[in-house]
């Protein structure tokens, strides 16, 4: 711990553009991050693999992030489990999905971004259990471990994904709906059921000539249709970002607290 403070150690800073998939912006500007803990995107999966073990033997460091998606010369799974379960405070390392995955078990860590979608249904007052909620997407950064924490909430899940048969009907019947596709604007209002709850975690990029940047950012779901019929929905850009960095900082003090000895609770 240095000055007190508990801190991240980020693998890798991404570089290129922000996709759907991405947990955070880069670089991503947490007031725990440790800069000198950056390693290039550039260098072989070797030498990532190198730091790694540099940050996890680091007493100092509490947390380490792999910005994901890894450029495509980097061994994702590699370099993922080579992440100290102890200190995956994104919740990706294999032992700690898998352990979300399972009943009786208790991951170390939850992916922060599945974490923030059941803060914010929790603080809303939305009741989980035994609730139709549809997650549209699978990927391991959002849509599969958000289907694995809202069964843990006994939640009812569907996954729609691109081979699902009839997905607008399969949705139009869920209280809670979960997006992570990567198309915007793809879930359209009558699509959704009266009265349900949507989070929207899509981030997409579309083309806005009256945009000062010629474009501006959207979600999966077309807000302006889906406000006259749900009951409550996320807004793209501002709504789950910010609680996904705020569980991010959550997970780091509790792997800090794990390692002094204090409680996590």
């Amino acid at each position: 711990m240095r000055g007190g403070s508990s801190w991240v150690g980020v693998v890798w800073r991404g570089l290129g553009k922000k996709t759907s998939h991405s947990s955070y912006s880069s670089p991503p500007k947490y007031p725990s991050v440790l800069p000198d803990a950056w390693i290039p995107s550039t260098k072989h999966h070797r030498l990532q693999s190198s730091g790694i073990f540099r940050l996890n033997e680091d007493p100092s460091v509490h947390g380490i992030i792999v910005q994901l998606p890894l450029p495509q010369h980097l061994d994702e799974e590699k370099i993922m489990t080579v992440v100290s379960p102890e200190k995956d405070v994104d919740g990706f390392h294999p032992l700690n999905m898998g352990n979300l995955a399972m009943r009786g078990r208790e991951p170390l860590f939850i992916p922060c971004a599945s974490k923030g979608c059941i803060e914010l249904l929790l603080r809303l007052g939305v009741e989980i259990v035994g609730k139709k909620s549809v997650v549209i997407g699978r990927s391991k950064i959002v849509g599969l471990p958000t289907s694995f924490l809202l069964q843990r909430h006994h939640a009812t899940v569907s996954t729609v994904h691109a081979f699902t048969k009839n997905p607008e009907q399969i949705t139009s019947q869920a209280d809670i709906v979960i997006t992570d596709v990567g198309i915007p604007n793809i879930v359209r209002g009558h699509w959704l059921k009266p009265g349900a709850v949507v989070i929207d975690m899509g981030t997409n990029l579309v083309k806005d000539p009256n945009s000062r940047h010629g474009f501006r950012v959207t979600g999966d779901v077309c807000f302006e249709e889906a406000i006259k019929v749900v009951s409550a929905i996320t807004p793209v850009p501002g709504g789950v970002g910010p609680v996904t960095i705020s569980m991010l900082l959550s997970n780091t003090l509790d792997s800090a607290k794990r390692a002094f000895g204090f409680s996590s609770t």
